[in-house]
């Protein structure tokens, strides 16, 4: 991965792998929600706002450092999520 993005590149990264991070999260409840009684859209919607906001959560801790997110921290904030496949 190139090391000098711009920021829009960085944010459509960021935003493009949020949607995958909020439909990896939202698919992998559909089955365990029905069981519980919780009715499918309900359990997507919960599973991906969680995942996502977990996500957002570690990028903004990176940030929090020293004002910029570097694409190890980005990275490293995906990973987290990456690592419960």
């Amino acid at each position: 991965m190139p090391k000098g993005l711009t920021t829009f590149a960085k944010l459509r990264m960021i935003i493009a792998r949020m949607i995958a991070v909020f439909v990896a999260n939202g698919l992998a409840i559909i089955g365990a929600g029905s069981i519980i009684g919780i009715d499918t859209l309900s359990s997507v919607l919960l599973a991906g706002s969680l995942g996502v906001a977990k996500v957002t959560e570690a990028l903004a801790r990176g940030f929090l450092d020293d004002g910029k997110l570097t694409i190890e921290e980005i990275n490293e904030a995906f990973g987290r999520m990456d690592k419960k496949a």
